[in-house]
């Protein structure tokens, strides 16, 4: 795997996982077909913690669409010209209440210092019956505790990520997981009026995978954990009022 990219590693190490798993998907591909099945022509969405691009780079043209993020580098950066964006922390969005059908978040839950704001604010924009469609880690699994673990050395996550994953240092923000069990989900989003709809707890060993030992590894791990404990979290809540 000398030599290859991130994104191309992960992917290599999917499509073996999916030979090995007839009907498997990633959690990504899931995540977006949850997206894709809310959206019609008239659709208000919110895509919060935008970054760069994206879920709106592939079901953008359907509906009408918002980004939000923060980090003013990756909005000016985004790869969708078009997209109406906004610098702003989820915790105070710029937008009226009631605007929007659909709000997405994408490994934006693990990063939240106030879970409850956001949530809060994510009820705020959402009309009644809206929908709130997230992906996150699932702190259950021992690659998310491990993750949090070292959160706590502040000066040195940053660059043991970067060592992984290859991305810059200025690409790798805090992570917190405060919102990152279904049990924690569920108090932030009932206290914001929010109602589960459907969770998935999905596995995919290919984040572990560096090498092929420890893609058997991992696919080892993933076999014996509890279904709760697989490594990402797919939630949808409904605006309940």
């Amino acid at each position: 795997m000398q030599g290859m990219s991130v994104e191309d590693r992960l992917e290599h190490y999917r499509r073996r996982y999916a030979r090995l798993r007839p009907g498997w998907e990633s959690a990504t591909a899931r995540y977006q077909r949850q997206i894709a099945a809310q959206l019609t022509p008239d659709s208000r969405v919110l895509d919060l913690g935008c970054g760069r691009g994206g879920v709106v780079e592939r079901l953008g043209v359907t509906g009408h669409w918002n980004g939000c993020d923060p980090d003013w580098r990756s909005l000016k950066e985004h790869r969708r010209a078009q997209l109406a964006r906004a610098q702003a922390a989820s915790e105070r969005l710029p937008f009226a209440d009631g605007v929007f059908d659909l709000v997405i978040a994408s490994w934006v839950l693990e990063h939240l210092p106030c879970p409850m704001h956001t949530f809060a604010e994510i009820a705020r924009v959402l009309r009644p019956g809206g929908r709130f469609v997230f992906l996150t880690p699932n702190l259950r699994h021992p690659i998310p505790r491990l993750s949090h673990w070292l959160a706590r050395l502040k000066a040195l996550q940053p660059r043991l990520v970067a060592a992984i994953y290859r991305r810059a240092e200025a690409d790798t923000f805090p992570v917190y997981y405060r919102a990152n069990t279904f049990e924690t989900l569920e108090q932030f989003a009932a206290r914001a009026g929010l109602r589960l709809a459907q969770v998935e707890w999905m596995d995919d060993p290919s984040y572990f995978s560096w090498t092929e030992a420890t893609f058997r590894l991992a696919i080892w791990l993933e076999a014996i954990l509890p279904s709760a404990w697989r490594v990402h979290l797919i939630g949808e809540y409904v605006k309940v009022r």
